[in-house]
């Protein structure tokens, strides 16, 4: 009854500053082609962003137009819905977005959510997806969960669409993730570079992913290259190891373009090999 109470008490408090608002009580939202008209009180109570946006003498408080450029018009809809009634939507297609737009408006519980929502529905397609999300807005729980996720399922984590896409798109957040995946093991932390670079050729030959990721976290140089023909890992890669190493290697900033002694580029040796799939990861 508490709880009903709490809620009770909410929703009065908000229907009084709709009766005593002025005639600015209205505010458009848009996003893309939606606009969306919204009580200015229900907006600045439930959102400290926009509480602070309307506190101030902005653009917006002036209009009386809010233009939300990175949000699509169901994901608008979805927030101003959550910003009335309370409720989060249970509509999975949308929970990585509302989250974004949730954390931007300082949207707590929504946030929480979603975060929830996202977590409850990994695959090994999203699960990349989901764990750059969860680094890029702080999420501590989604993070644990995706990151728990990949580790048991590494190898077709990483051979997924949605690894290649954050990969190309979310570098920096999937570097993130990545030393996440792997703590160095203290023996790999006490090698000598060169022993280091070594064993990284060597597990790059190999196909040996998880001792790959873990010398790369301990300081290996991923454009280190062996003699006589001088290929460094991600030529091996292009040549014996499944995509997981290419794309872990060129998460850690392995070169592209570097050519072997015989001017071959990992591209090079992908095509040469008929590797479709490192074709695509390495053009």
């Amino acid at each position: 009854m508490e709880a009903v109470k709490d809620v009770t008490e909410t929703v009065t408090v908000d229907l009084g500053a709709l009766l005593d608002a002025g005639d600015d009580a209205m505010v458009i939202l848009e996003a893309g082609d939606t606009r969306l008209v919204a009580h200015r009180a229900v907006l600045v109570d439930r959102s400290p962003v926009l509480a602070a946006m309307f506190a101030h003498d902005t653009l917006e408080t002036s209009t009386g137009v809010v233009r939300i450029t990175d949000v699509g018009g169901p994901v608008l809809r979805e927030l101003v819905s959550y910003l009335y009634t309370q409720r989060a939507p249970q509509l999975p297609g949308t929970a990585p977005q509302l989250l974004a737009a949730a954390d931007k408006y300082g949207v707590s519980r929504l946030k929480a959510e979603c975060e929830r929502q996202v977590a409850a529905q990994l695959t090994v397609e999203t699960a990349a997806a989901a764990a750059v999300l969860a680094v890029r807005h702080s999420c501590s729980d989604l993070r644990r969960a995706a990151i728990e996720f990949i580790k048991a399922r590494t190898r077709e984590v990483m051979a997924t669409q949605g690894w290649a896409d954050a990969m190309l798109y979310q570098r920096k957040d999937l570097i993130e993730v990545s030393r996440l995946l792997y703590d160095p093991p203290p023996k790999s932390r006490s090698l000598s570079a060169e022993e280091r670079d070594r064993r990284l050729l060597q597990a790059a030959k190999r196909g040996a992913l998880g001792e790959l990721t873990a010398l790369i976290a301990a300081g290996a140089d991923v454009g280190a290259s062996g003699a006589p023909c001088g290929w460094t890992a991600l030529h091996w890669a292009a040549m014996n190891g499944p995509a997981g190493v290419a794309a872990a290697l060129l998460v850690a900033g392995a070169d592209r373009g570097a050519t072997t002694g015989g001017g071959e580029t990992a591209l090079d040796i992908a095509r040469r090999c008929k590797r479709r799939r490192l074709v695509e990861m390495l053009s």
